[in-house]
């Protein structure tokens, strides 16, 4: 019975999770853009709903959470 490198088995998973993690990169052209920002890609489908919620969290938390907003985090916008 043979026993495997530990470093051979990093090198295997290390190799596999960089080969996966290229595989989801995409170039997107400006003709295509179109398409994807059609309003059918929301993932809300209520976006009053959507947007009262966002608010609701921003000022629970005290801040943007992250949602893309530029700010200070101190919740001001």
């Amino acid at each position: 019975m043979t026993r495997s490198n530990p470093f051979t088995f990093a090198a295997r998973a290390l190799i596999t999770v960089t080969l996966l993690a290229a595989a989801g990169c995409a170039t997107v052209h400006p003709w295509e853009r179109g398409r994807l920002a059609d309003p059918q890609m929301i993932f809300d489908a209520d976006a009053e709903q959507a947007a009262y919620d966002a608010h609701w969290q921003e000022a629970r938390e005290g801040s943007t959470a992250g949602t893309g907003v530029q700010s200070g985090g101190c919740g001001c916008k």
